[in-house]
């Protein structure tokens, strides 16, 4: 799974992330080449097939960059987990951020910036957690996650022993719960950055240590929730307006969950 305000070298919203932003296609070139270097780390530890999949929501990936050896999926109407299944050995992140309201990150946010926390079974979690949750359910484990320094103490937390490469962090000390979605947006834009030379090298390395230890040690969600699943989403206000919270179930799959519809009401707090 690739997500673009992950990288190195990608330093803001508005100007990198967006299809008009200016430098969007240089953003896409840089979590290309971050892909690749976990592609090539992945081969050298010994996989077979690595599928990559374009996570970003205007999309991500440059396909004549990306490295030949993998295969591209874009298009999530199937909804979650996005062709994930049984028989894939393990599922990995690259340029993945951390969740809504993460102190010393670069980027935070779940899904969008109107999401001010997402939680299943009241373990909080943002993008990774959602298919890292729908990973555990499959069997399959969650082997490697590079983004920024929160995003990787995200991973760690949620799935113990998990390879993760720090390749930026965040400079903003507060969480930015009370502020709406448009300031939000902007709240943690900075950080400091990694050149993406030597991202790229780190990602090499630490993909393919990730592969060579996933015989021996596979990185399972702590703590394993217990059915049935309750799904609780609090949004942000537009503009100053009223948030909203959303609660739904399922008795027994977080997969099914994830593909329930959201239902907000307002929050009376």
């Amino acid at each position: 799974m690739t997500d673009l305000e992950g990288v190195a070298g990608v330093l803001n919203f508005d100007d990198w992330c967006l299809p008009e932003s200016r430098y969007y296609e240089t953003a896409k070139e840089l979590l290309t080449r971050e892909v690749n270097a976990a592609v090539d780390g992945f081969f050298a530890g010994g996989a077979s097939q690595v599928l990559v999949a374009d996570g970003h929501g205007a999309g991500g990936i440059n396909p004549v960059l990306l490295d030949k050896r993998a295969e591209l999926m874009r298009g999530f109407g199937m909804g979650w987990p996005f062709l994930l299944n049984e028989g894939y050995d393990a599922v990995a992140w690259v340029g993945q951020h951390a969740k809504a309201g993460t102190v010393y990150a670069h980027l935070a946010h779940t899904q969008w910036f109107n999401y001010l926390d997402l939680s299943i079974n009241e373990v909080s979690i943002g993008e990774f957690g959602q298919l890292a949750l729908c990973a555990n359910e499959l069997d399959v484990p969650a082997v490697f996650f590079s983004g920024d320094s929160a995003g990787c103490l995200e991973a760690q937390h949620l799935t113990p022993g998990v390879e993760t490469v720090s390749v930026k962090r965040g400079t903003t000390a507060t969480s930015g719960d009370g502020l709406d979605a448009a300031k939000y947006q902007r709240h943690n834009a900075g950080a400091v950055h990694r050149h993406p030379e030597r991202a790229r090298a780190l990602i090499r390395e630490g993909s393919e240590r990730a592969m060579r230890r996933y015989a021996s040690y596979r990185p399972r969600v702590t703590p394993q929730l217990a059915a049935p699943y309750q799904r609780v989403a609090i949004f942000r206000g537009e503009k100053g307006g009223t948030k909203t919270i959303s609660i739904e179930s399922h008795p027994n799959s977080v997969i099914e969950l994830m593909n329930v519809p959201f239902q907000p009401a307002p929050l009376v707090e």
